[in-house]
């Protein structure tokens, strides 16, 4: 097999939560230019809409389904919906995430239950699902899991986001648990960690701290619009097919000191 054949995913059917803006949309975006047919997901479905075509316009296919994963009694839907549309689902693309922002000692009930429910739990109940019907049966999968360089170490102190990195640390663990236990369906499982990207998420602290991100970033940058589409391509093409259980670095070395 080529090279070219390893990174084609024509055929290929692609569910992207959190993948109508952001990093979410940039990742469904390489894996429709690589051949993949998307399914994308999130809760507004006006950003939906402008995202489906933004991507027709590049001659993608794309559905889109409209749904909150923190209420996980509505995920048997979502991906039976996907099913019901494609008759299969091969890359699970696990984006949707959110954070806040409190010093520890006054973080709210609220604000640590939603950040967990939304990148943890809601992340898990959509991939057992997935795992369980599509697959499982089919004998092969590859599921992304969108996780952050928060997941891997701690914050500066006037950096207060607990709920994130604990919650990031545990889909850094998931990954690594999920892929001794499903390696023998011939399904992959590894996690993203990206650095600092400019997004809705991110916009208020990089106002405030963006010099200071970028001045102890080896490559001098934050991440940019095309800075994820060869990891989230690699790790769905079966370029990596021998790889799981691992989270790839995207953070211009930030991490390296």
């Amino acid at each position: 097999m080529s090279v070219k054949q390893l990174f084609d995913l024509t055929g290929k059917v692609a569910l992207v939560t959190g993948g109508s803006r952001g990093l979410g949309l940039q990742m469904a975006e390489a894996l429709g230019e690589m051949g993949a047919r998307l399914a994308i997901t999130a809760r507004k479905a006006e950003e939906l809409a402008t995202a489906k075509a933004h991507l027709e316009q590049q001659g993608i296919e794309v559905l889109t389904v409209a749904g909150d994963l923190s209420q996980f009694e509505r995920i048997p839907d979502l991906v039976g919906a996907v099913l019901d549309h494609y008759g299969r689902i091969d890359i699970l693309v696990n984006n949707a995430g959110a954070s806040w922002g409190a010093p520890a000692e006054d973080y709210p009930f609220e604000a640590w239950m939603k950040v967990i429910n939304l990148n943890v739990n809601g992340m898990f109940f959509l991939t057992q699902e997935v795992g369980r019907r599509a697959f499982i049966p089919q004998r092969s999968g590859k599921v992304i899991v969108t996780a952050s360089i928060a997941g891997l170490r701690g914050n500066p102190p006037h950096m207060p986001t607990i709920a994130y990195n604990a919650a990031k640390g545990a889909d850094v663990n998931f990954v690594r648990a999920l892929a001794a236990e499903w390696g023998r369906y011939n399904i992959n499982v590894n996690a993203i960690c990206p650095g600092f990207f400019p997004s809705k998420m991110s916009n208020g602290l990089l106002q405030q701290m963006g010099d200071e991100i970028v001045a102890h970033t080896p490559l001098g940058r934050l991440g940019g619009e095309e800075d994820l589409k060869g990891a989230v391509v690699y790790l769905a093409s079966e370029a990596s097919r021998h790889v799981t259980g691992h989270a790839l670095v995207v953070d211009g070395g930030s991490g390296t000191y």
